[in-house]
């Protein structure tokens, strides 16, 4: 997991470096800079709405005593959005519009859950291959006596 932190480090600015330095090229510095100032606009404008819905259905979940997977899973996923839609550049500009639309953020939902549920489950011993054997408790009745009180 390190590896692949360092390498998404190492290798999203570059690309988005590339980007910018293609899009400059062809449309010009100006209007790149100005398509960049409408996106984070635009990403500023559908992060609120959406943080807005998220925060209001995990209320409401919560509220009607239901556990909140999907709310929670939904609130996760805008914040990551909103931190891509933060972060200058198109390429982390379109993940981030993928977190924040409902039906790309209902597919990256599946996705988050399938992932976390795997990491969870797999931190757990396996099920023993096969019938498993019944645990057989002896119980013994008896009486309990004390030490001190053999000998009398």
């Amino acid at each position: 997991m390190p590896l692949l932190l360092l390498l998404l480090f190492l290798i999203v600015p570059v690309v988005e470096i590339y980007v910018l330095i293609q899009v400059g090229q062809a449309i010009g510095a100006g209007p790149t800079v100005l398509l960049l100032i409408l996106d984070a606009l635009l990403g500023t404008w559908l992060f609120k709405r959406e943080g807005r819905k998220a925060w209001t259905a995990l209320t409401e979940a919560i509220a009607a005593h239901r556990v909140p997977g999907k709310e929670v899973a939904d609130g996760a996923l805008v914040v990551v959005g909103g931190a891509f839609l933060i972060t200058p550049g198109f390429v982390s500009d379109v993940v981030g519009v993928l977190c924040l639309l409902p039906p790309t953020r209902a597919l990256l939902r599946g996705v988050l859950t399938k992932v976390v549920t795997a990491r969870l489950l797999g931190g757990l011993p396996k099920a023993p291959r096969g019938r498993p054997r019944p645990t057989v408790h002896e119980v013994i009745d008896g009486e309990v006596l004390d030490p001190k009180n053999q000998g009398e």
